[in-house]
């Protein structure tokens, strides 16, 4: 039986596409999506909103030369409206917004193409946008572009970001103040009076619900039955993260209290200031975001409604095997037939660890913008490709887009970065071979102690329970009790006279590591800076020797790092981070922001055969949210002296 044709209504102030399926409303000449019907609902989306704020895209700018994450919040609301593809199998449609200089300090300075496409037969619809800025127009930054979808709060209050993270949510009116106790940051709300007594005592923030970019996929929500209504399952899908900033493990926003569900492009939340975009004057640029798929499902009568949760994970797989879609008709938005391919296998060198070439298994491997080691954690204006390698270390990254690319890599289980400064440049149905390929580990002797996993993550260390006043439930016994509200504050309680002391060989990471350096809170409220120390002993030092500290970092906000050996009052200390990172991920529950690695001489002539101790003193402590500075350790090591090594005298 042939599908029903895919239709569309145009009206003077709003734009109808239907595939007998689903109906999706959209003003005219706006673009925002107005109402979505299915399975009988009228709307899916609240309609206590108003009609623009129920489903829209939104950027954040700012003005060139300001710092910062923050800016001024816009809707993209088109001013024209076009009908792109029209068909029995395919609608797609354009909303366009123009800037001209007499909008100047009023609007981004860009242009934006919103699409909207539907197909016959299937339970849902596309979006995607194009952003341009032409070379004329003033510079400028952008923190945060996203599109966004808020649910009926009567219909949705199951929410569901992964397998293991799903539950029934808090209503919205919880967070209101009466209901909700505002928390700091203010993101965070400990609900004291909510609607629902299960949910008293608990702590809703929306950062709770993160995910990294490769594991952000899909999320949404299912509805309640009712009388007249099925359960049915509202989901973000996004088949590819090409468009996406920061690369594989940069953390975004999902799903959260509203019902609100996200698709996050580009947004400055894990990183800080260092993921902005922020074009230069003359720089043209043009983005493709997208598309995206809000798929719909509902049950047959008797089924469990979490069922609709694995047959979206099913349709998210289809998704991603049909990606790039063969259907957007923007000329911007390659085919396949546009792109090309890379493969190859990697290898890492270690001499200290193996005479032979070790294999690279489950190494991240990815095509980045031209740069440095490491600078696809910031890089925010082009695309990225990234895979996984193999048991052999063998990687293949497939529909890159046609340009210029540097190729990057980082291997769980050692420090570093890989980067190959040779310019890859792909060209349509290239299939570029670039054969074995050695990451050289930083690695100057052998390793006489370590602390940690170097993963990237503090995942590893101890991460206490949470104040049992202020808790989210969904995470009491399960793996990321990291998400927790509050564990910032336990730090001071487990350790109220001193800091932490870790003894090389006595103590266990896992137990007498703190997941975070963090500040100390003083009686008069203010916060001091904290110094860890970490003994050890040394059977023999040389101290015409260089030996070297190897310190990779999960997080910094707003911290500077001083280390010290054998003497905490060492001045100049023997060296210094200087203030970086804001990445907020301690104030966030991230677990990890943007990785750090510093490799620091340390002369065996302040060194001393038996016990050493090493300072590492965090001593920033300043201003409001002084209570989240502090640094999250990936992995320490201290190395012996390379035998080919000498110092000058002291």
């Amino acid at each position: 039986m042939a599908s029903p044709a895919v239709k569309l209504y145009v009206e003077d102030d709003q734009v109808v596409m239907d595939n007998g399926i689903v109906q999706v409303y959209l003003s005219n000449p706006g673009g925002f999506v107005t109402r979505i019907q299915y399975s009988g609902i009228d709307n899916l989306l609240e309609t206590r909103n108003k009609s623009g704020d129920r489903g829209y895209w939104d950027v954040v700018w700012s003005v060139a030369g300001s710092t910062g994450t923050t800016g001024t919040f816009e809707r993209i609301v088109g001013t024209s409206f076009s009908v792109i593809v029209e068909n029995e199998k395919e609608v797609e449609i354009s909303f366009t917004s123009k800037w001209d200089p007499s909008l100047k300090g009023e609007k981004a300075p860009l242009n934006i193409d919103k699409r909207y496409v539907m197909l016959s037969n299937s339970s849902g619809f596309y979006s995607y946008s194009i952003f341009e800025h032409l070379q004329e127009w003033p510079a400028f930054n952008i923190p945060q572009i996203r599109t966004v979808y808020k649910l009926s709060k009567d219909k949705f209050h199951y929410m569901v970001v992964s397998d293991n993270r799903q539950r029934f949510m808090p209503l919205p009116d919880d967070r209101l103040p009466g209901r909700g106790e505002e928390l700091v940051p203010p993101e965070a709300v400990l609900l004291v009076n909510p609607f629902e007594p299960e949910f008293k005592g608990e702590v809703d923030d929306k950062y709770q619900y993160s995910s990294e970019n490769k594991d952000l996929m899909v999320h949404g929500w299912i509805s309640s039955q009712s009388q007249t209504d099925p359960f049915v399952g509202f989901w973000v899908i996004i088949p590819s993260n090409e468009f996406r900033s920061g690369g594989p493990v940069k953390q975004n926003l999902t799903s959260h209290v509203g019902p609100i569900s996200l698709a996050m492009f580009l947004s400055a939340h894990y990183a800080g200031e260092d993921i902005v975009l922020k074009l230069q004057p003359k720089e043209p640029w043009k983005k493709v975001f997208g598309p995206t798929f809000v798929y719909l499902n509902t049950l047959l009568d008797g089924d469990d409604p979490k069922v609709l949760w694995e047959d979206a994970k099913d349709k998210t797989k289809a998704e991603v095997q049909s990606w790039p879609y063969d259907f957007p008709a923007s000329e911007d938005f390659q085919k396949s037939t546009q792109r090309g391919s890379v493969c190859g296998t990697l290898l890492v060198q270690d001499r200290f660890l193996s005479d032979e070439y070790i294999v690279a298994e489950g190494a991240y491997i990815g095509v980045a913008a031209p740069g440095e080691a490491g600078s696809w954690q910031r890089e925010c204006k082009g695309y990225q490709f990234w895979s996984k390698a193999n048991e052999k270390g063998y990687f293949s990254i497939k529909n890159i887009r046609s340009g210029d690319y540097n190729l990057y890599a980082w291997v769980p289980g050692f420090i570093g970065e890989y980067w190959s400064n040779v310019l890859l440049t792909i060209t349509p149905g290239c299939e570029i071979d670039v054969g074995e390929i050695v990451f050289e580990a930083p690695r100057d002797g052998p390793t006489l102690w370590e602390i940690g996993i170097p993963d990237r993550s503090a995942a590893e260390f101890y991460v206490p329970d949470p104040n049992p006043n202020y808790i989210n439930k969904l995470y009491v016994h399960h793996p990321d009790k990291y998400r927790q509200y509050g564990l910032w504050e336990r730090y001071a309680e487990l350790y109220p006279n001193e800091d932490l002391i870790y003894t090389v060989g006595v103590s266990d990471y896992t137990k007498d590591w703190f997941f975070a350096q963090v500040t100390r809170k003083k009686e008069d409220g203010s916060y001091q800076g904290t110094t860890w120390q970490i003994k050890f002993n040394l059977d023999d030092t040389e101290a015409s020797k260089i030996y070297k500290l190897r310190l990779a970092l999960a997080s910094a906000n707003v911290s500077e790092l001083q280390v010290r050996v054998n003497d905490p009052g060492q001045d100049p200390p023997l060296f210094t981070t200087g203030v970086i990172g804001k990445d907020f991920s301690i104030a966030r529950h991230g677990i990890h922001g943007l990785y750090w690695l510093f490799n620091i001489d340390v002369s065996g002539f302040f060194l001393e055969k038996g016990v050493n101790n090493l300072f590492l003193t965090q001593t920033v402590a300043t201003g409001p949210l002084a209570r989240f500075q502090g640094i999250m350790y990936d992995y320490i090591r201290l190395e012996g002296p390379n035998p080919f090594s000498a110092i000058k005298e002291y």
